[in-house]
């Protein structure tokens, strides 16, 4: 998979705070054997978030596109509706697996807004802006991602991915 992992944060993008989360990221996915193709830090600007949102997923270089931030309730967290605005079709399965994920952790997990969608062959995943809670919410999806972007990609090989799982014969 190719992957973009894009931090957004006002103090990140100032220089205020380092960002931990987007290499964490990286890190993960290149260790799950993706390329990390774009990495970048942008402020809570709705505007300019949904701007390299479409030109990074409308590229055809960017298989995943990982956000981190911006997720939450604080007025200038934006990430959400920027993402709604640029997908063609939401992902609710990922974004309610994270939060159950989350919620095992933590009773905050019930307070992230993100949200999984597609735009053309690219998926889109939103993650909380916390090490600790990006790190969980990915490793919550993680074995799904390279089915998704096959199927994404109409590949003939995505079908090989659907197995029936047995059911119990009724008495």
């Amino acid at each position: 998979m190719r992957v973009a992992v894009l931090t957004v944060s006002d103090r990140s993008f100032a220089g205020e705070r380092p960002d931990s989360s987007g290499p964490q990221l990286a890190e993960r996915a290149q260790a799950l054997g993706s390329a990390i193709v774009r990495q970048a830090i942008v402020p809570d600007e709705q505007a300019r978030l949904e701007e390299i949102l479409i030109s990074w997923a409308d590229s055809g270089e960017v298989d995943l596109i990982l956000t981190t931030g911006g997720t939450g309730f604080a007025p200038r967290d934006r990430t959400p509706e920027a993402t709604l605005r640029v997908i063609d079709r939401e992902a609710p399965g990922l974004a309610e697996a994270m939060r159950a994920v989350g919620l095992r952790s933590t009773a905050h997990a019930m307070l992230s807004r993100g949200v999984t969608g597609l735009r053309g062959s690219c998926l889109i995943v939103n993650l909380p802006g916390s090490p600790q809670a990006a790190m969980e919410s990915l490793a919550a999806i993680e074995a799904v991602l390279p089915h998704a972007i096959a199927l994404l990609q109409d590949s003939s090989a995505a079908e090989t991915g659907h197995h029936p799982r047995s059911r119990p014969k009724r008495a």
